[in-house]
């Protein structure tokens, strides 16, 4: 299996480097943008050589083509690596660098932005969304005594639908403007609070709320408060340029052969719930950030004590392992973080999941311990969930500062 790491630098230390001439290229070509680790504490290497066979196991496992990994420690980048191929066909070995399609790990950064909007004193969790819509826009089948609040939208308890529409990238059709989506397609299928629905359309309302507050469109929105600010230069919307070479091929199982084959590229009319791309290490960054209280290097993109609100379970009516079994009986949603407490300790994540890509984001927030990766594996979130247990305990065990009688 190819492999390729990244080894004393400020986004990465202590991987093995591949033997293949091309990976040590261009993972080379990444180390030059990378300074020196700031995660002094943690033994990389160790945690490393541990971690990956169990990354190995997943991806045989769960026929995953290729991942990139990140690990963060004391807030900082502490090691990446890539492994397998982006491209079966082509033989493209993965590195820190490739991009894949996030899916709902984006979910955690457009909430962001809607929150940095609360803080700014534009609207109050608990308050109607009803109240700030305009346009002629309503919530069809809203009941006057039952108004969706902005907690429901971020808790998966607005009562609003899954829904996604589908569109092929090179196919005829395409999602429509943000508004007049939301004006044909915005409903309850439920009242609020009755249960936890998983719903893409409440991210897109969301993204319709943060318009409307700041007077900016979203993705400009996003690209200046959320991706500039974190030094997120490789997540985007519509990957072009250097970001599209860079690409990797989507992959399903095939029925018949169980093996990897390639799948469409979609995009979808809730595409502000997750179609956007980006790389291991901007999903790094943003982890980096939410450990640190919403700070990433001089920049503050949420205050502390809003940053600890996302990670604390809102309802405690909805409690119970997350999807792929996430968590314990104790987890439930935060500010659309999954969030539960493992051993004392505060662990949030989320995953991500479109047709030919799984993502997985997890942190414990008291440590500050942080595991990022992303696949063109499809519907791989057991293997990435317990990836990202082993890699949080693997750190745990090899912290020097503890090791050596610290806290």
């Amino acid at each position: 299996m190819s492999r390729t790491g990244t080894e004393n630098t400020e986004e990465g230390k202590g991987s093995r480097m591949t033997k293949r001439a091309m990976q040590m290229m261009l993972a080379a070509l990444w180390l030059l943008a990378g300074g020196l680790a700031a995660a002094q504490d943690l033994d990389v290497n160790r945690v490393v050589s541990e971690l990956e066979p169990e990354i190995e196991r997943a991806m045989l496992e769960g026929k995953i083509p290729s991942c990139t990994v990140a690990l963060v420690a004391g807030g900082e980048i502490a090691w990446t690596g890539a492994y397998g191929h982006s491209n079966l066909w082509a033989r493209t070995p993965a590195v820190p660098s490739t991009v894949y399609l996030i899916g709902s790990t984006f979910k955690t950064m457009a909430a962001a932005a809607l929150l940095q909007q609360m803080e700014q004193g534009k609207f109050r969790l608990d308050d109607p969304v009803r109240d700030y819509l305009e346009d002629g826009l309503s919530i069809e089948g809203e009941k006057s005594d039952h108004p969706v609040t902005f907690r429901h939208l971020l808790t998966h308890t607005s009562g609003l639908p899954g829904a996604f529409g589908p569109h092929t990238v090179w196919g005829a059709s395409a999602p429509p403007p943000i508004g007049d989506y939301l004006k044909s397609s915005l409903r309850a299928v439920s009242p609020p609070m009755e249960e936890v629905r998983y719903s893409n359309m409440a991210y897109t309302l969301i993204a319709y709320l943060v318009e409307k507050f700041s007077g900016t469109p979203f993705q400009e929105y996003m690209q200046k408060n959320i991706f500039e600010p974190l030094q997120m230069s490789d997540t985007v919307f519509e990957p072009a340029g250097s970001v599209e070479e860079r690409l990797s091929i989507p992959y399903a199982l095939d029925d018949d052969s169980g093996r990897p084959v390639p799948t469409v590229r979609l995009k979808a009319d809730v595409w502000p719930a997750g179609i956007v791309y980006g790389t291991v290490l901007d999903q790094a960054r943003w982890l980096r950030a939410v450990l640190n209280g919403g700070r990433y290097r001089d920049r503050t993109i949420l205050k502390p004590e809003t940053v600890s609100q996302t990670i604390e379970r809102q309802y405690e009516k909805f409690a119970g392992p997350m999807a792929a079994d996430w968590g314990n009986d104790g987890a439930g949603y935060g500010l659309t973080w999954w969030t539960c407490r493992k051993q004392g300790e505060r662990h949030f994540a989320h995953s991500g999941s479109v047709p030919g890509y799984t993502a997985f984001l997890e942190g414990n927030a008291d440590r500050r311990l942080g595991f990022a990766i992303l696949t063109n594996g499809h519907r791989a979130h057991p293997h990435l969930v317990r990836l990202a247990d082993t890699a949080i305990r693997l750190m745990k065990k090899h912290d020097r500062s503890v090791e050596a009688g610290g806290n």
